[in-house]
């Protein structure tokens, strides 16, 4: 595993934060998610007006580090630690008067999905995909994957979470998750645009915007990464959730109870 999971640059206003674990898929993991948050907190302390959150490699993030989970004595409690470092981020970008993008160039997977979700704005590549993959596994959605149901809809939401179905960009968009689908070739140059039209604006209005928005959608966030963190954590240390990251593992079909 690399030493560098993130990488962190700030200019004129702008933070960007980049995921640069390209061949591990990004994974979230303590020491991703740590670096995750000490760029957040920094782009925080530096008063960027817009965060910019980009991956590299083929995946946006493939979400969470099955390995690990199997090799801890107490998955369970492993679980609850980074459910709740990883919700930790998703509250800072969330409830942070910073505009966020995410710039989703490849697959985001389990919480991958939600982290990319919890940004302001999303755009992705036209071969970009979206899925949340837990049931597969013996898993319950965490990283704000509950929080979806205020964007994509209930059944739809069910749906991803219950028979593990994948939204190409363009479903995203059309559900209303993703605010511009582009060629992969014109991702970047699109990020850069959008961000300096953001920079243009007031951040007063768009912190104010942002804060009654988001506050008419869900004002109990906090309490609904809190239940995700419970419920995952009590999954991953039964047995179907330990025989779901085991199939997962050794490319098998799981055998649940």
């Amino acid at each position: 595993m690399p030493d560098k999971y993130v990488d962190y640059a700030f200019a004129d206003g702008a933070a960007r934060i980049t995921l640069v674990a390209a061949d591990s898929g990004n994974p979230i993991a303590p020491d991703p998610v740590e670096q995750l948050h000490a760029a957040v907190l920094r782009a925080k302390a530096d008063g960027a007006r817009v965060i910019v959150l980009a991956a590299e490699g083929r995946f946006f993030s493939v979400g969470g580090d099955l390995g690990i989970f199997s090799d801890a004595d107490d998955p369970g409690a492993l679980l609850l630690d980074l459910a709740e470092s990883v919700h930790r981020v998703i509250t800072e970008l969330v409830r942070g008067d910073a505009v966020v993008v995410s710039v989703v160039q490849g697959t985001a997977a389990g919480g991958g999905f939600p982290l990319a979700a919890a940004a302001d704005v999303v755009l992705a590549a036209d071969t970009a995909k979206f899925s949340l993959a837990y049931a597969k596994v013996g898993l319950s959605p965490d990283c704000g994957g509950s929080l979806l149901v205020h964007t994509l809809g209930l059944h739809r939401v069910l749906r991803l979470a219950l028979l593990g179905d994948l939204l190409t960009a363009q479903e995203a968009y059309d559900a209303g998750l993703v605010a511009r689908v582009v060629p992969a070739a014109d991702l970047a140059a699109t990020a850069d645009d959008l961000v300096a039209t953001l920079l243009a604006g007031s951040p007063e209005a768009f912190a104010a915007a942002k804060r009654l928005v988001r506050d008419a959608a869900d004002a109990t966030t906090e309490s609904a990464l809190r239940r995700e963190a419970q419920s995952i954590s009590a999954l991953a240390g039964s047995p179907n959730g330990r025989e779901g990251i085991a199939a997962f593992l050794e490319k098998r079909a799981p055998r649940f109870s």
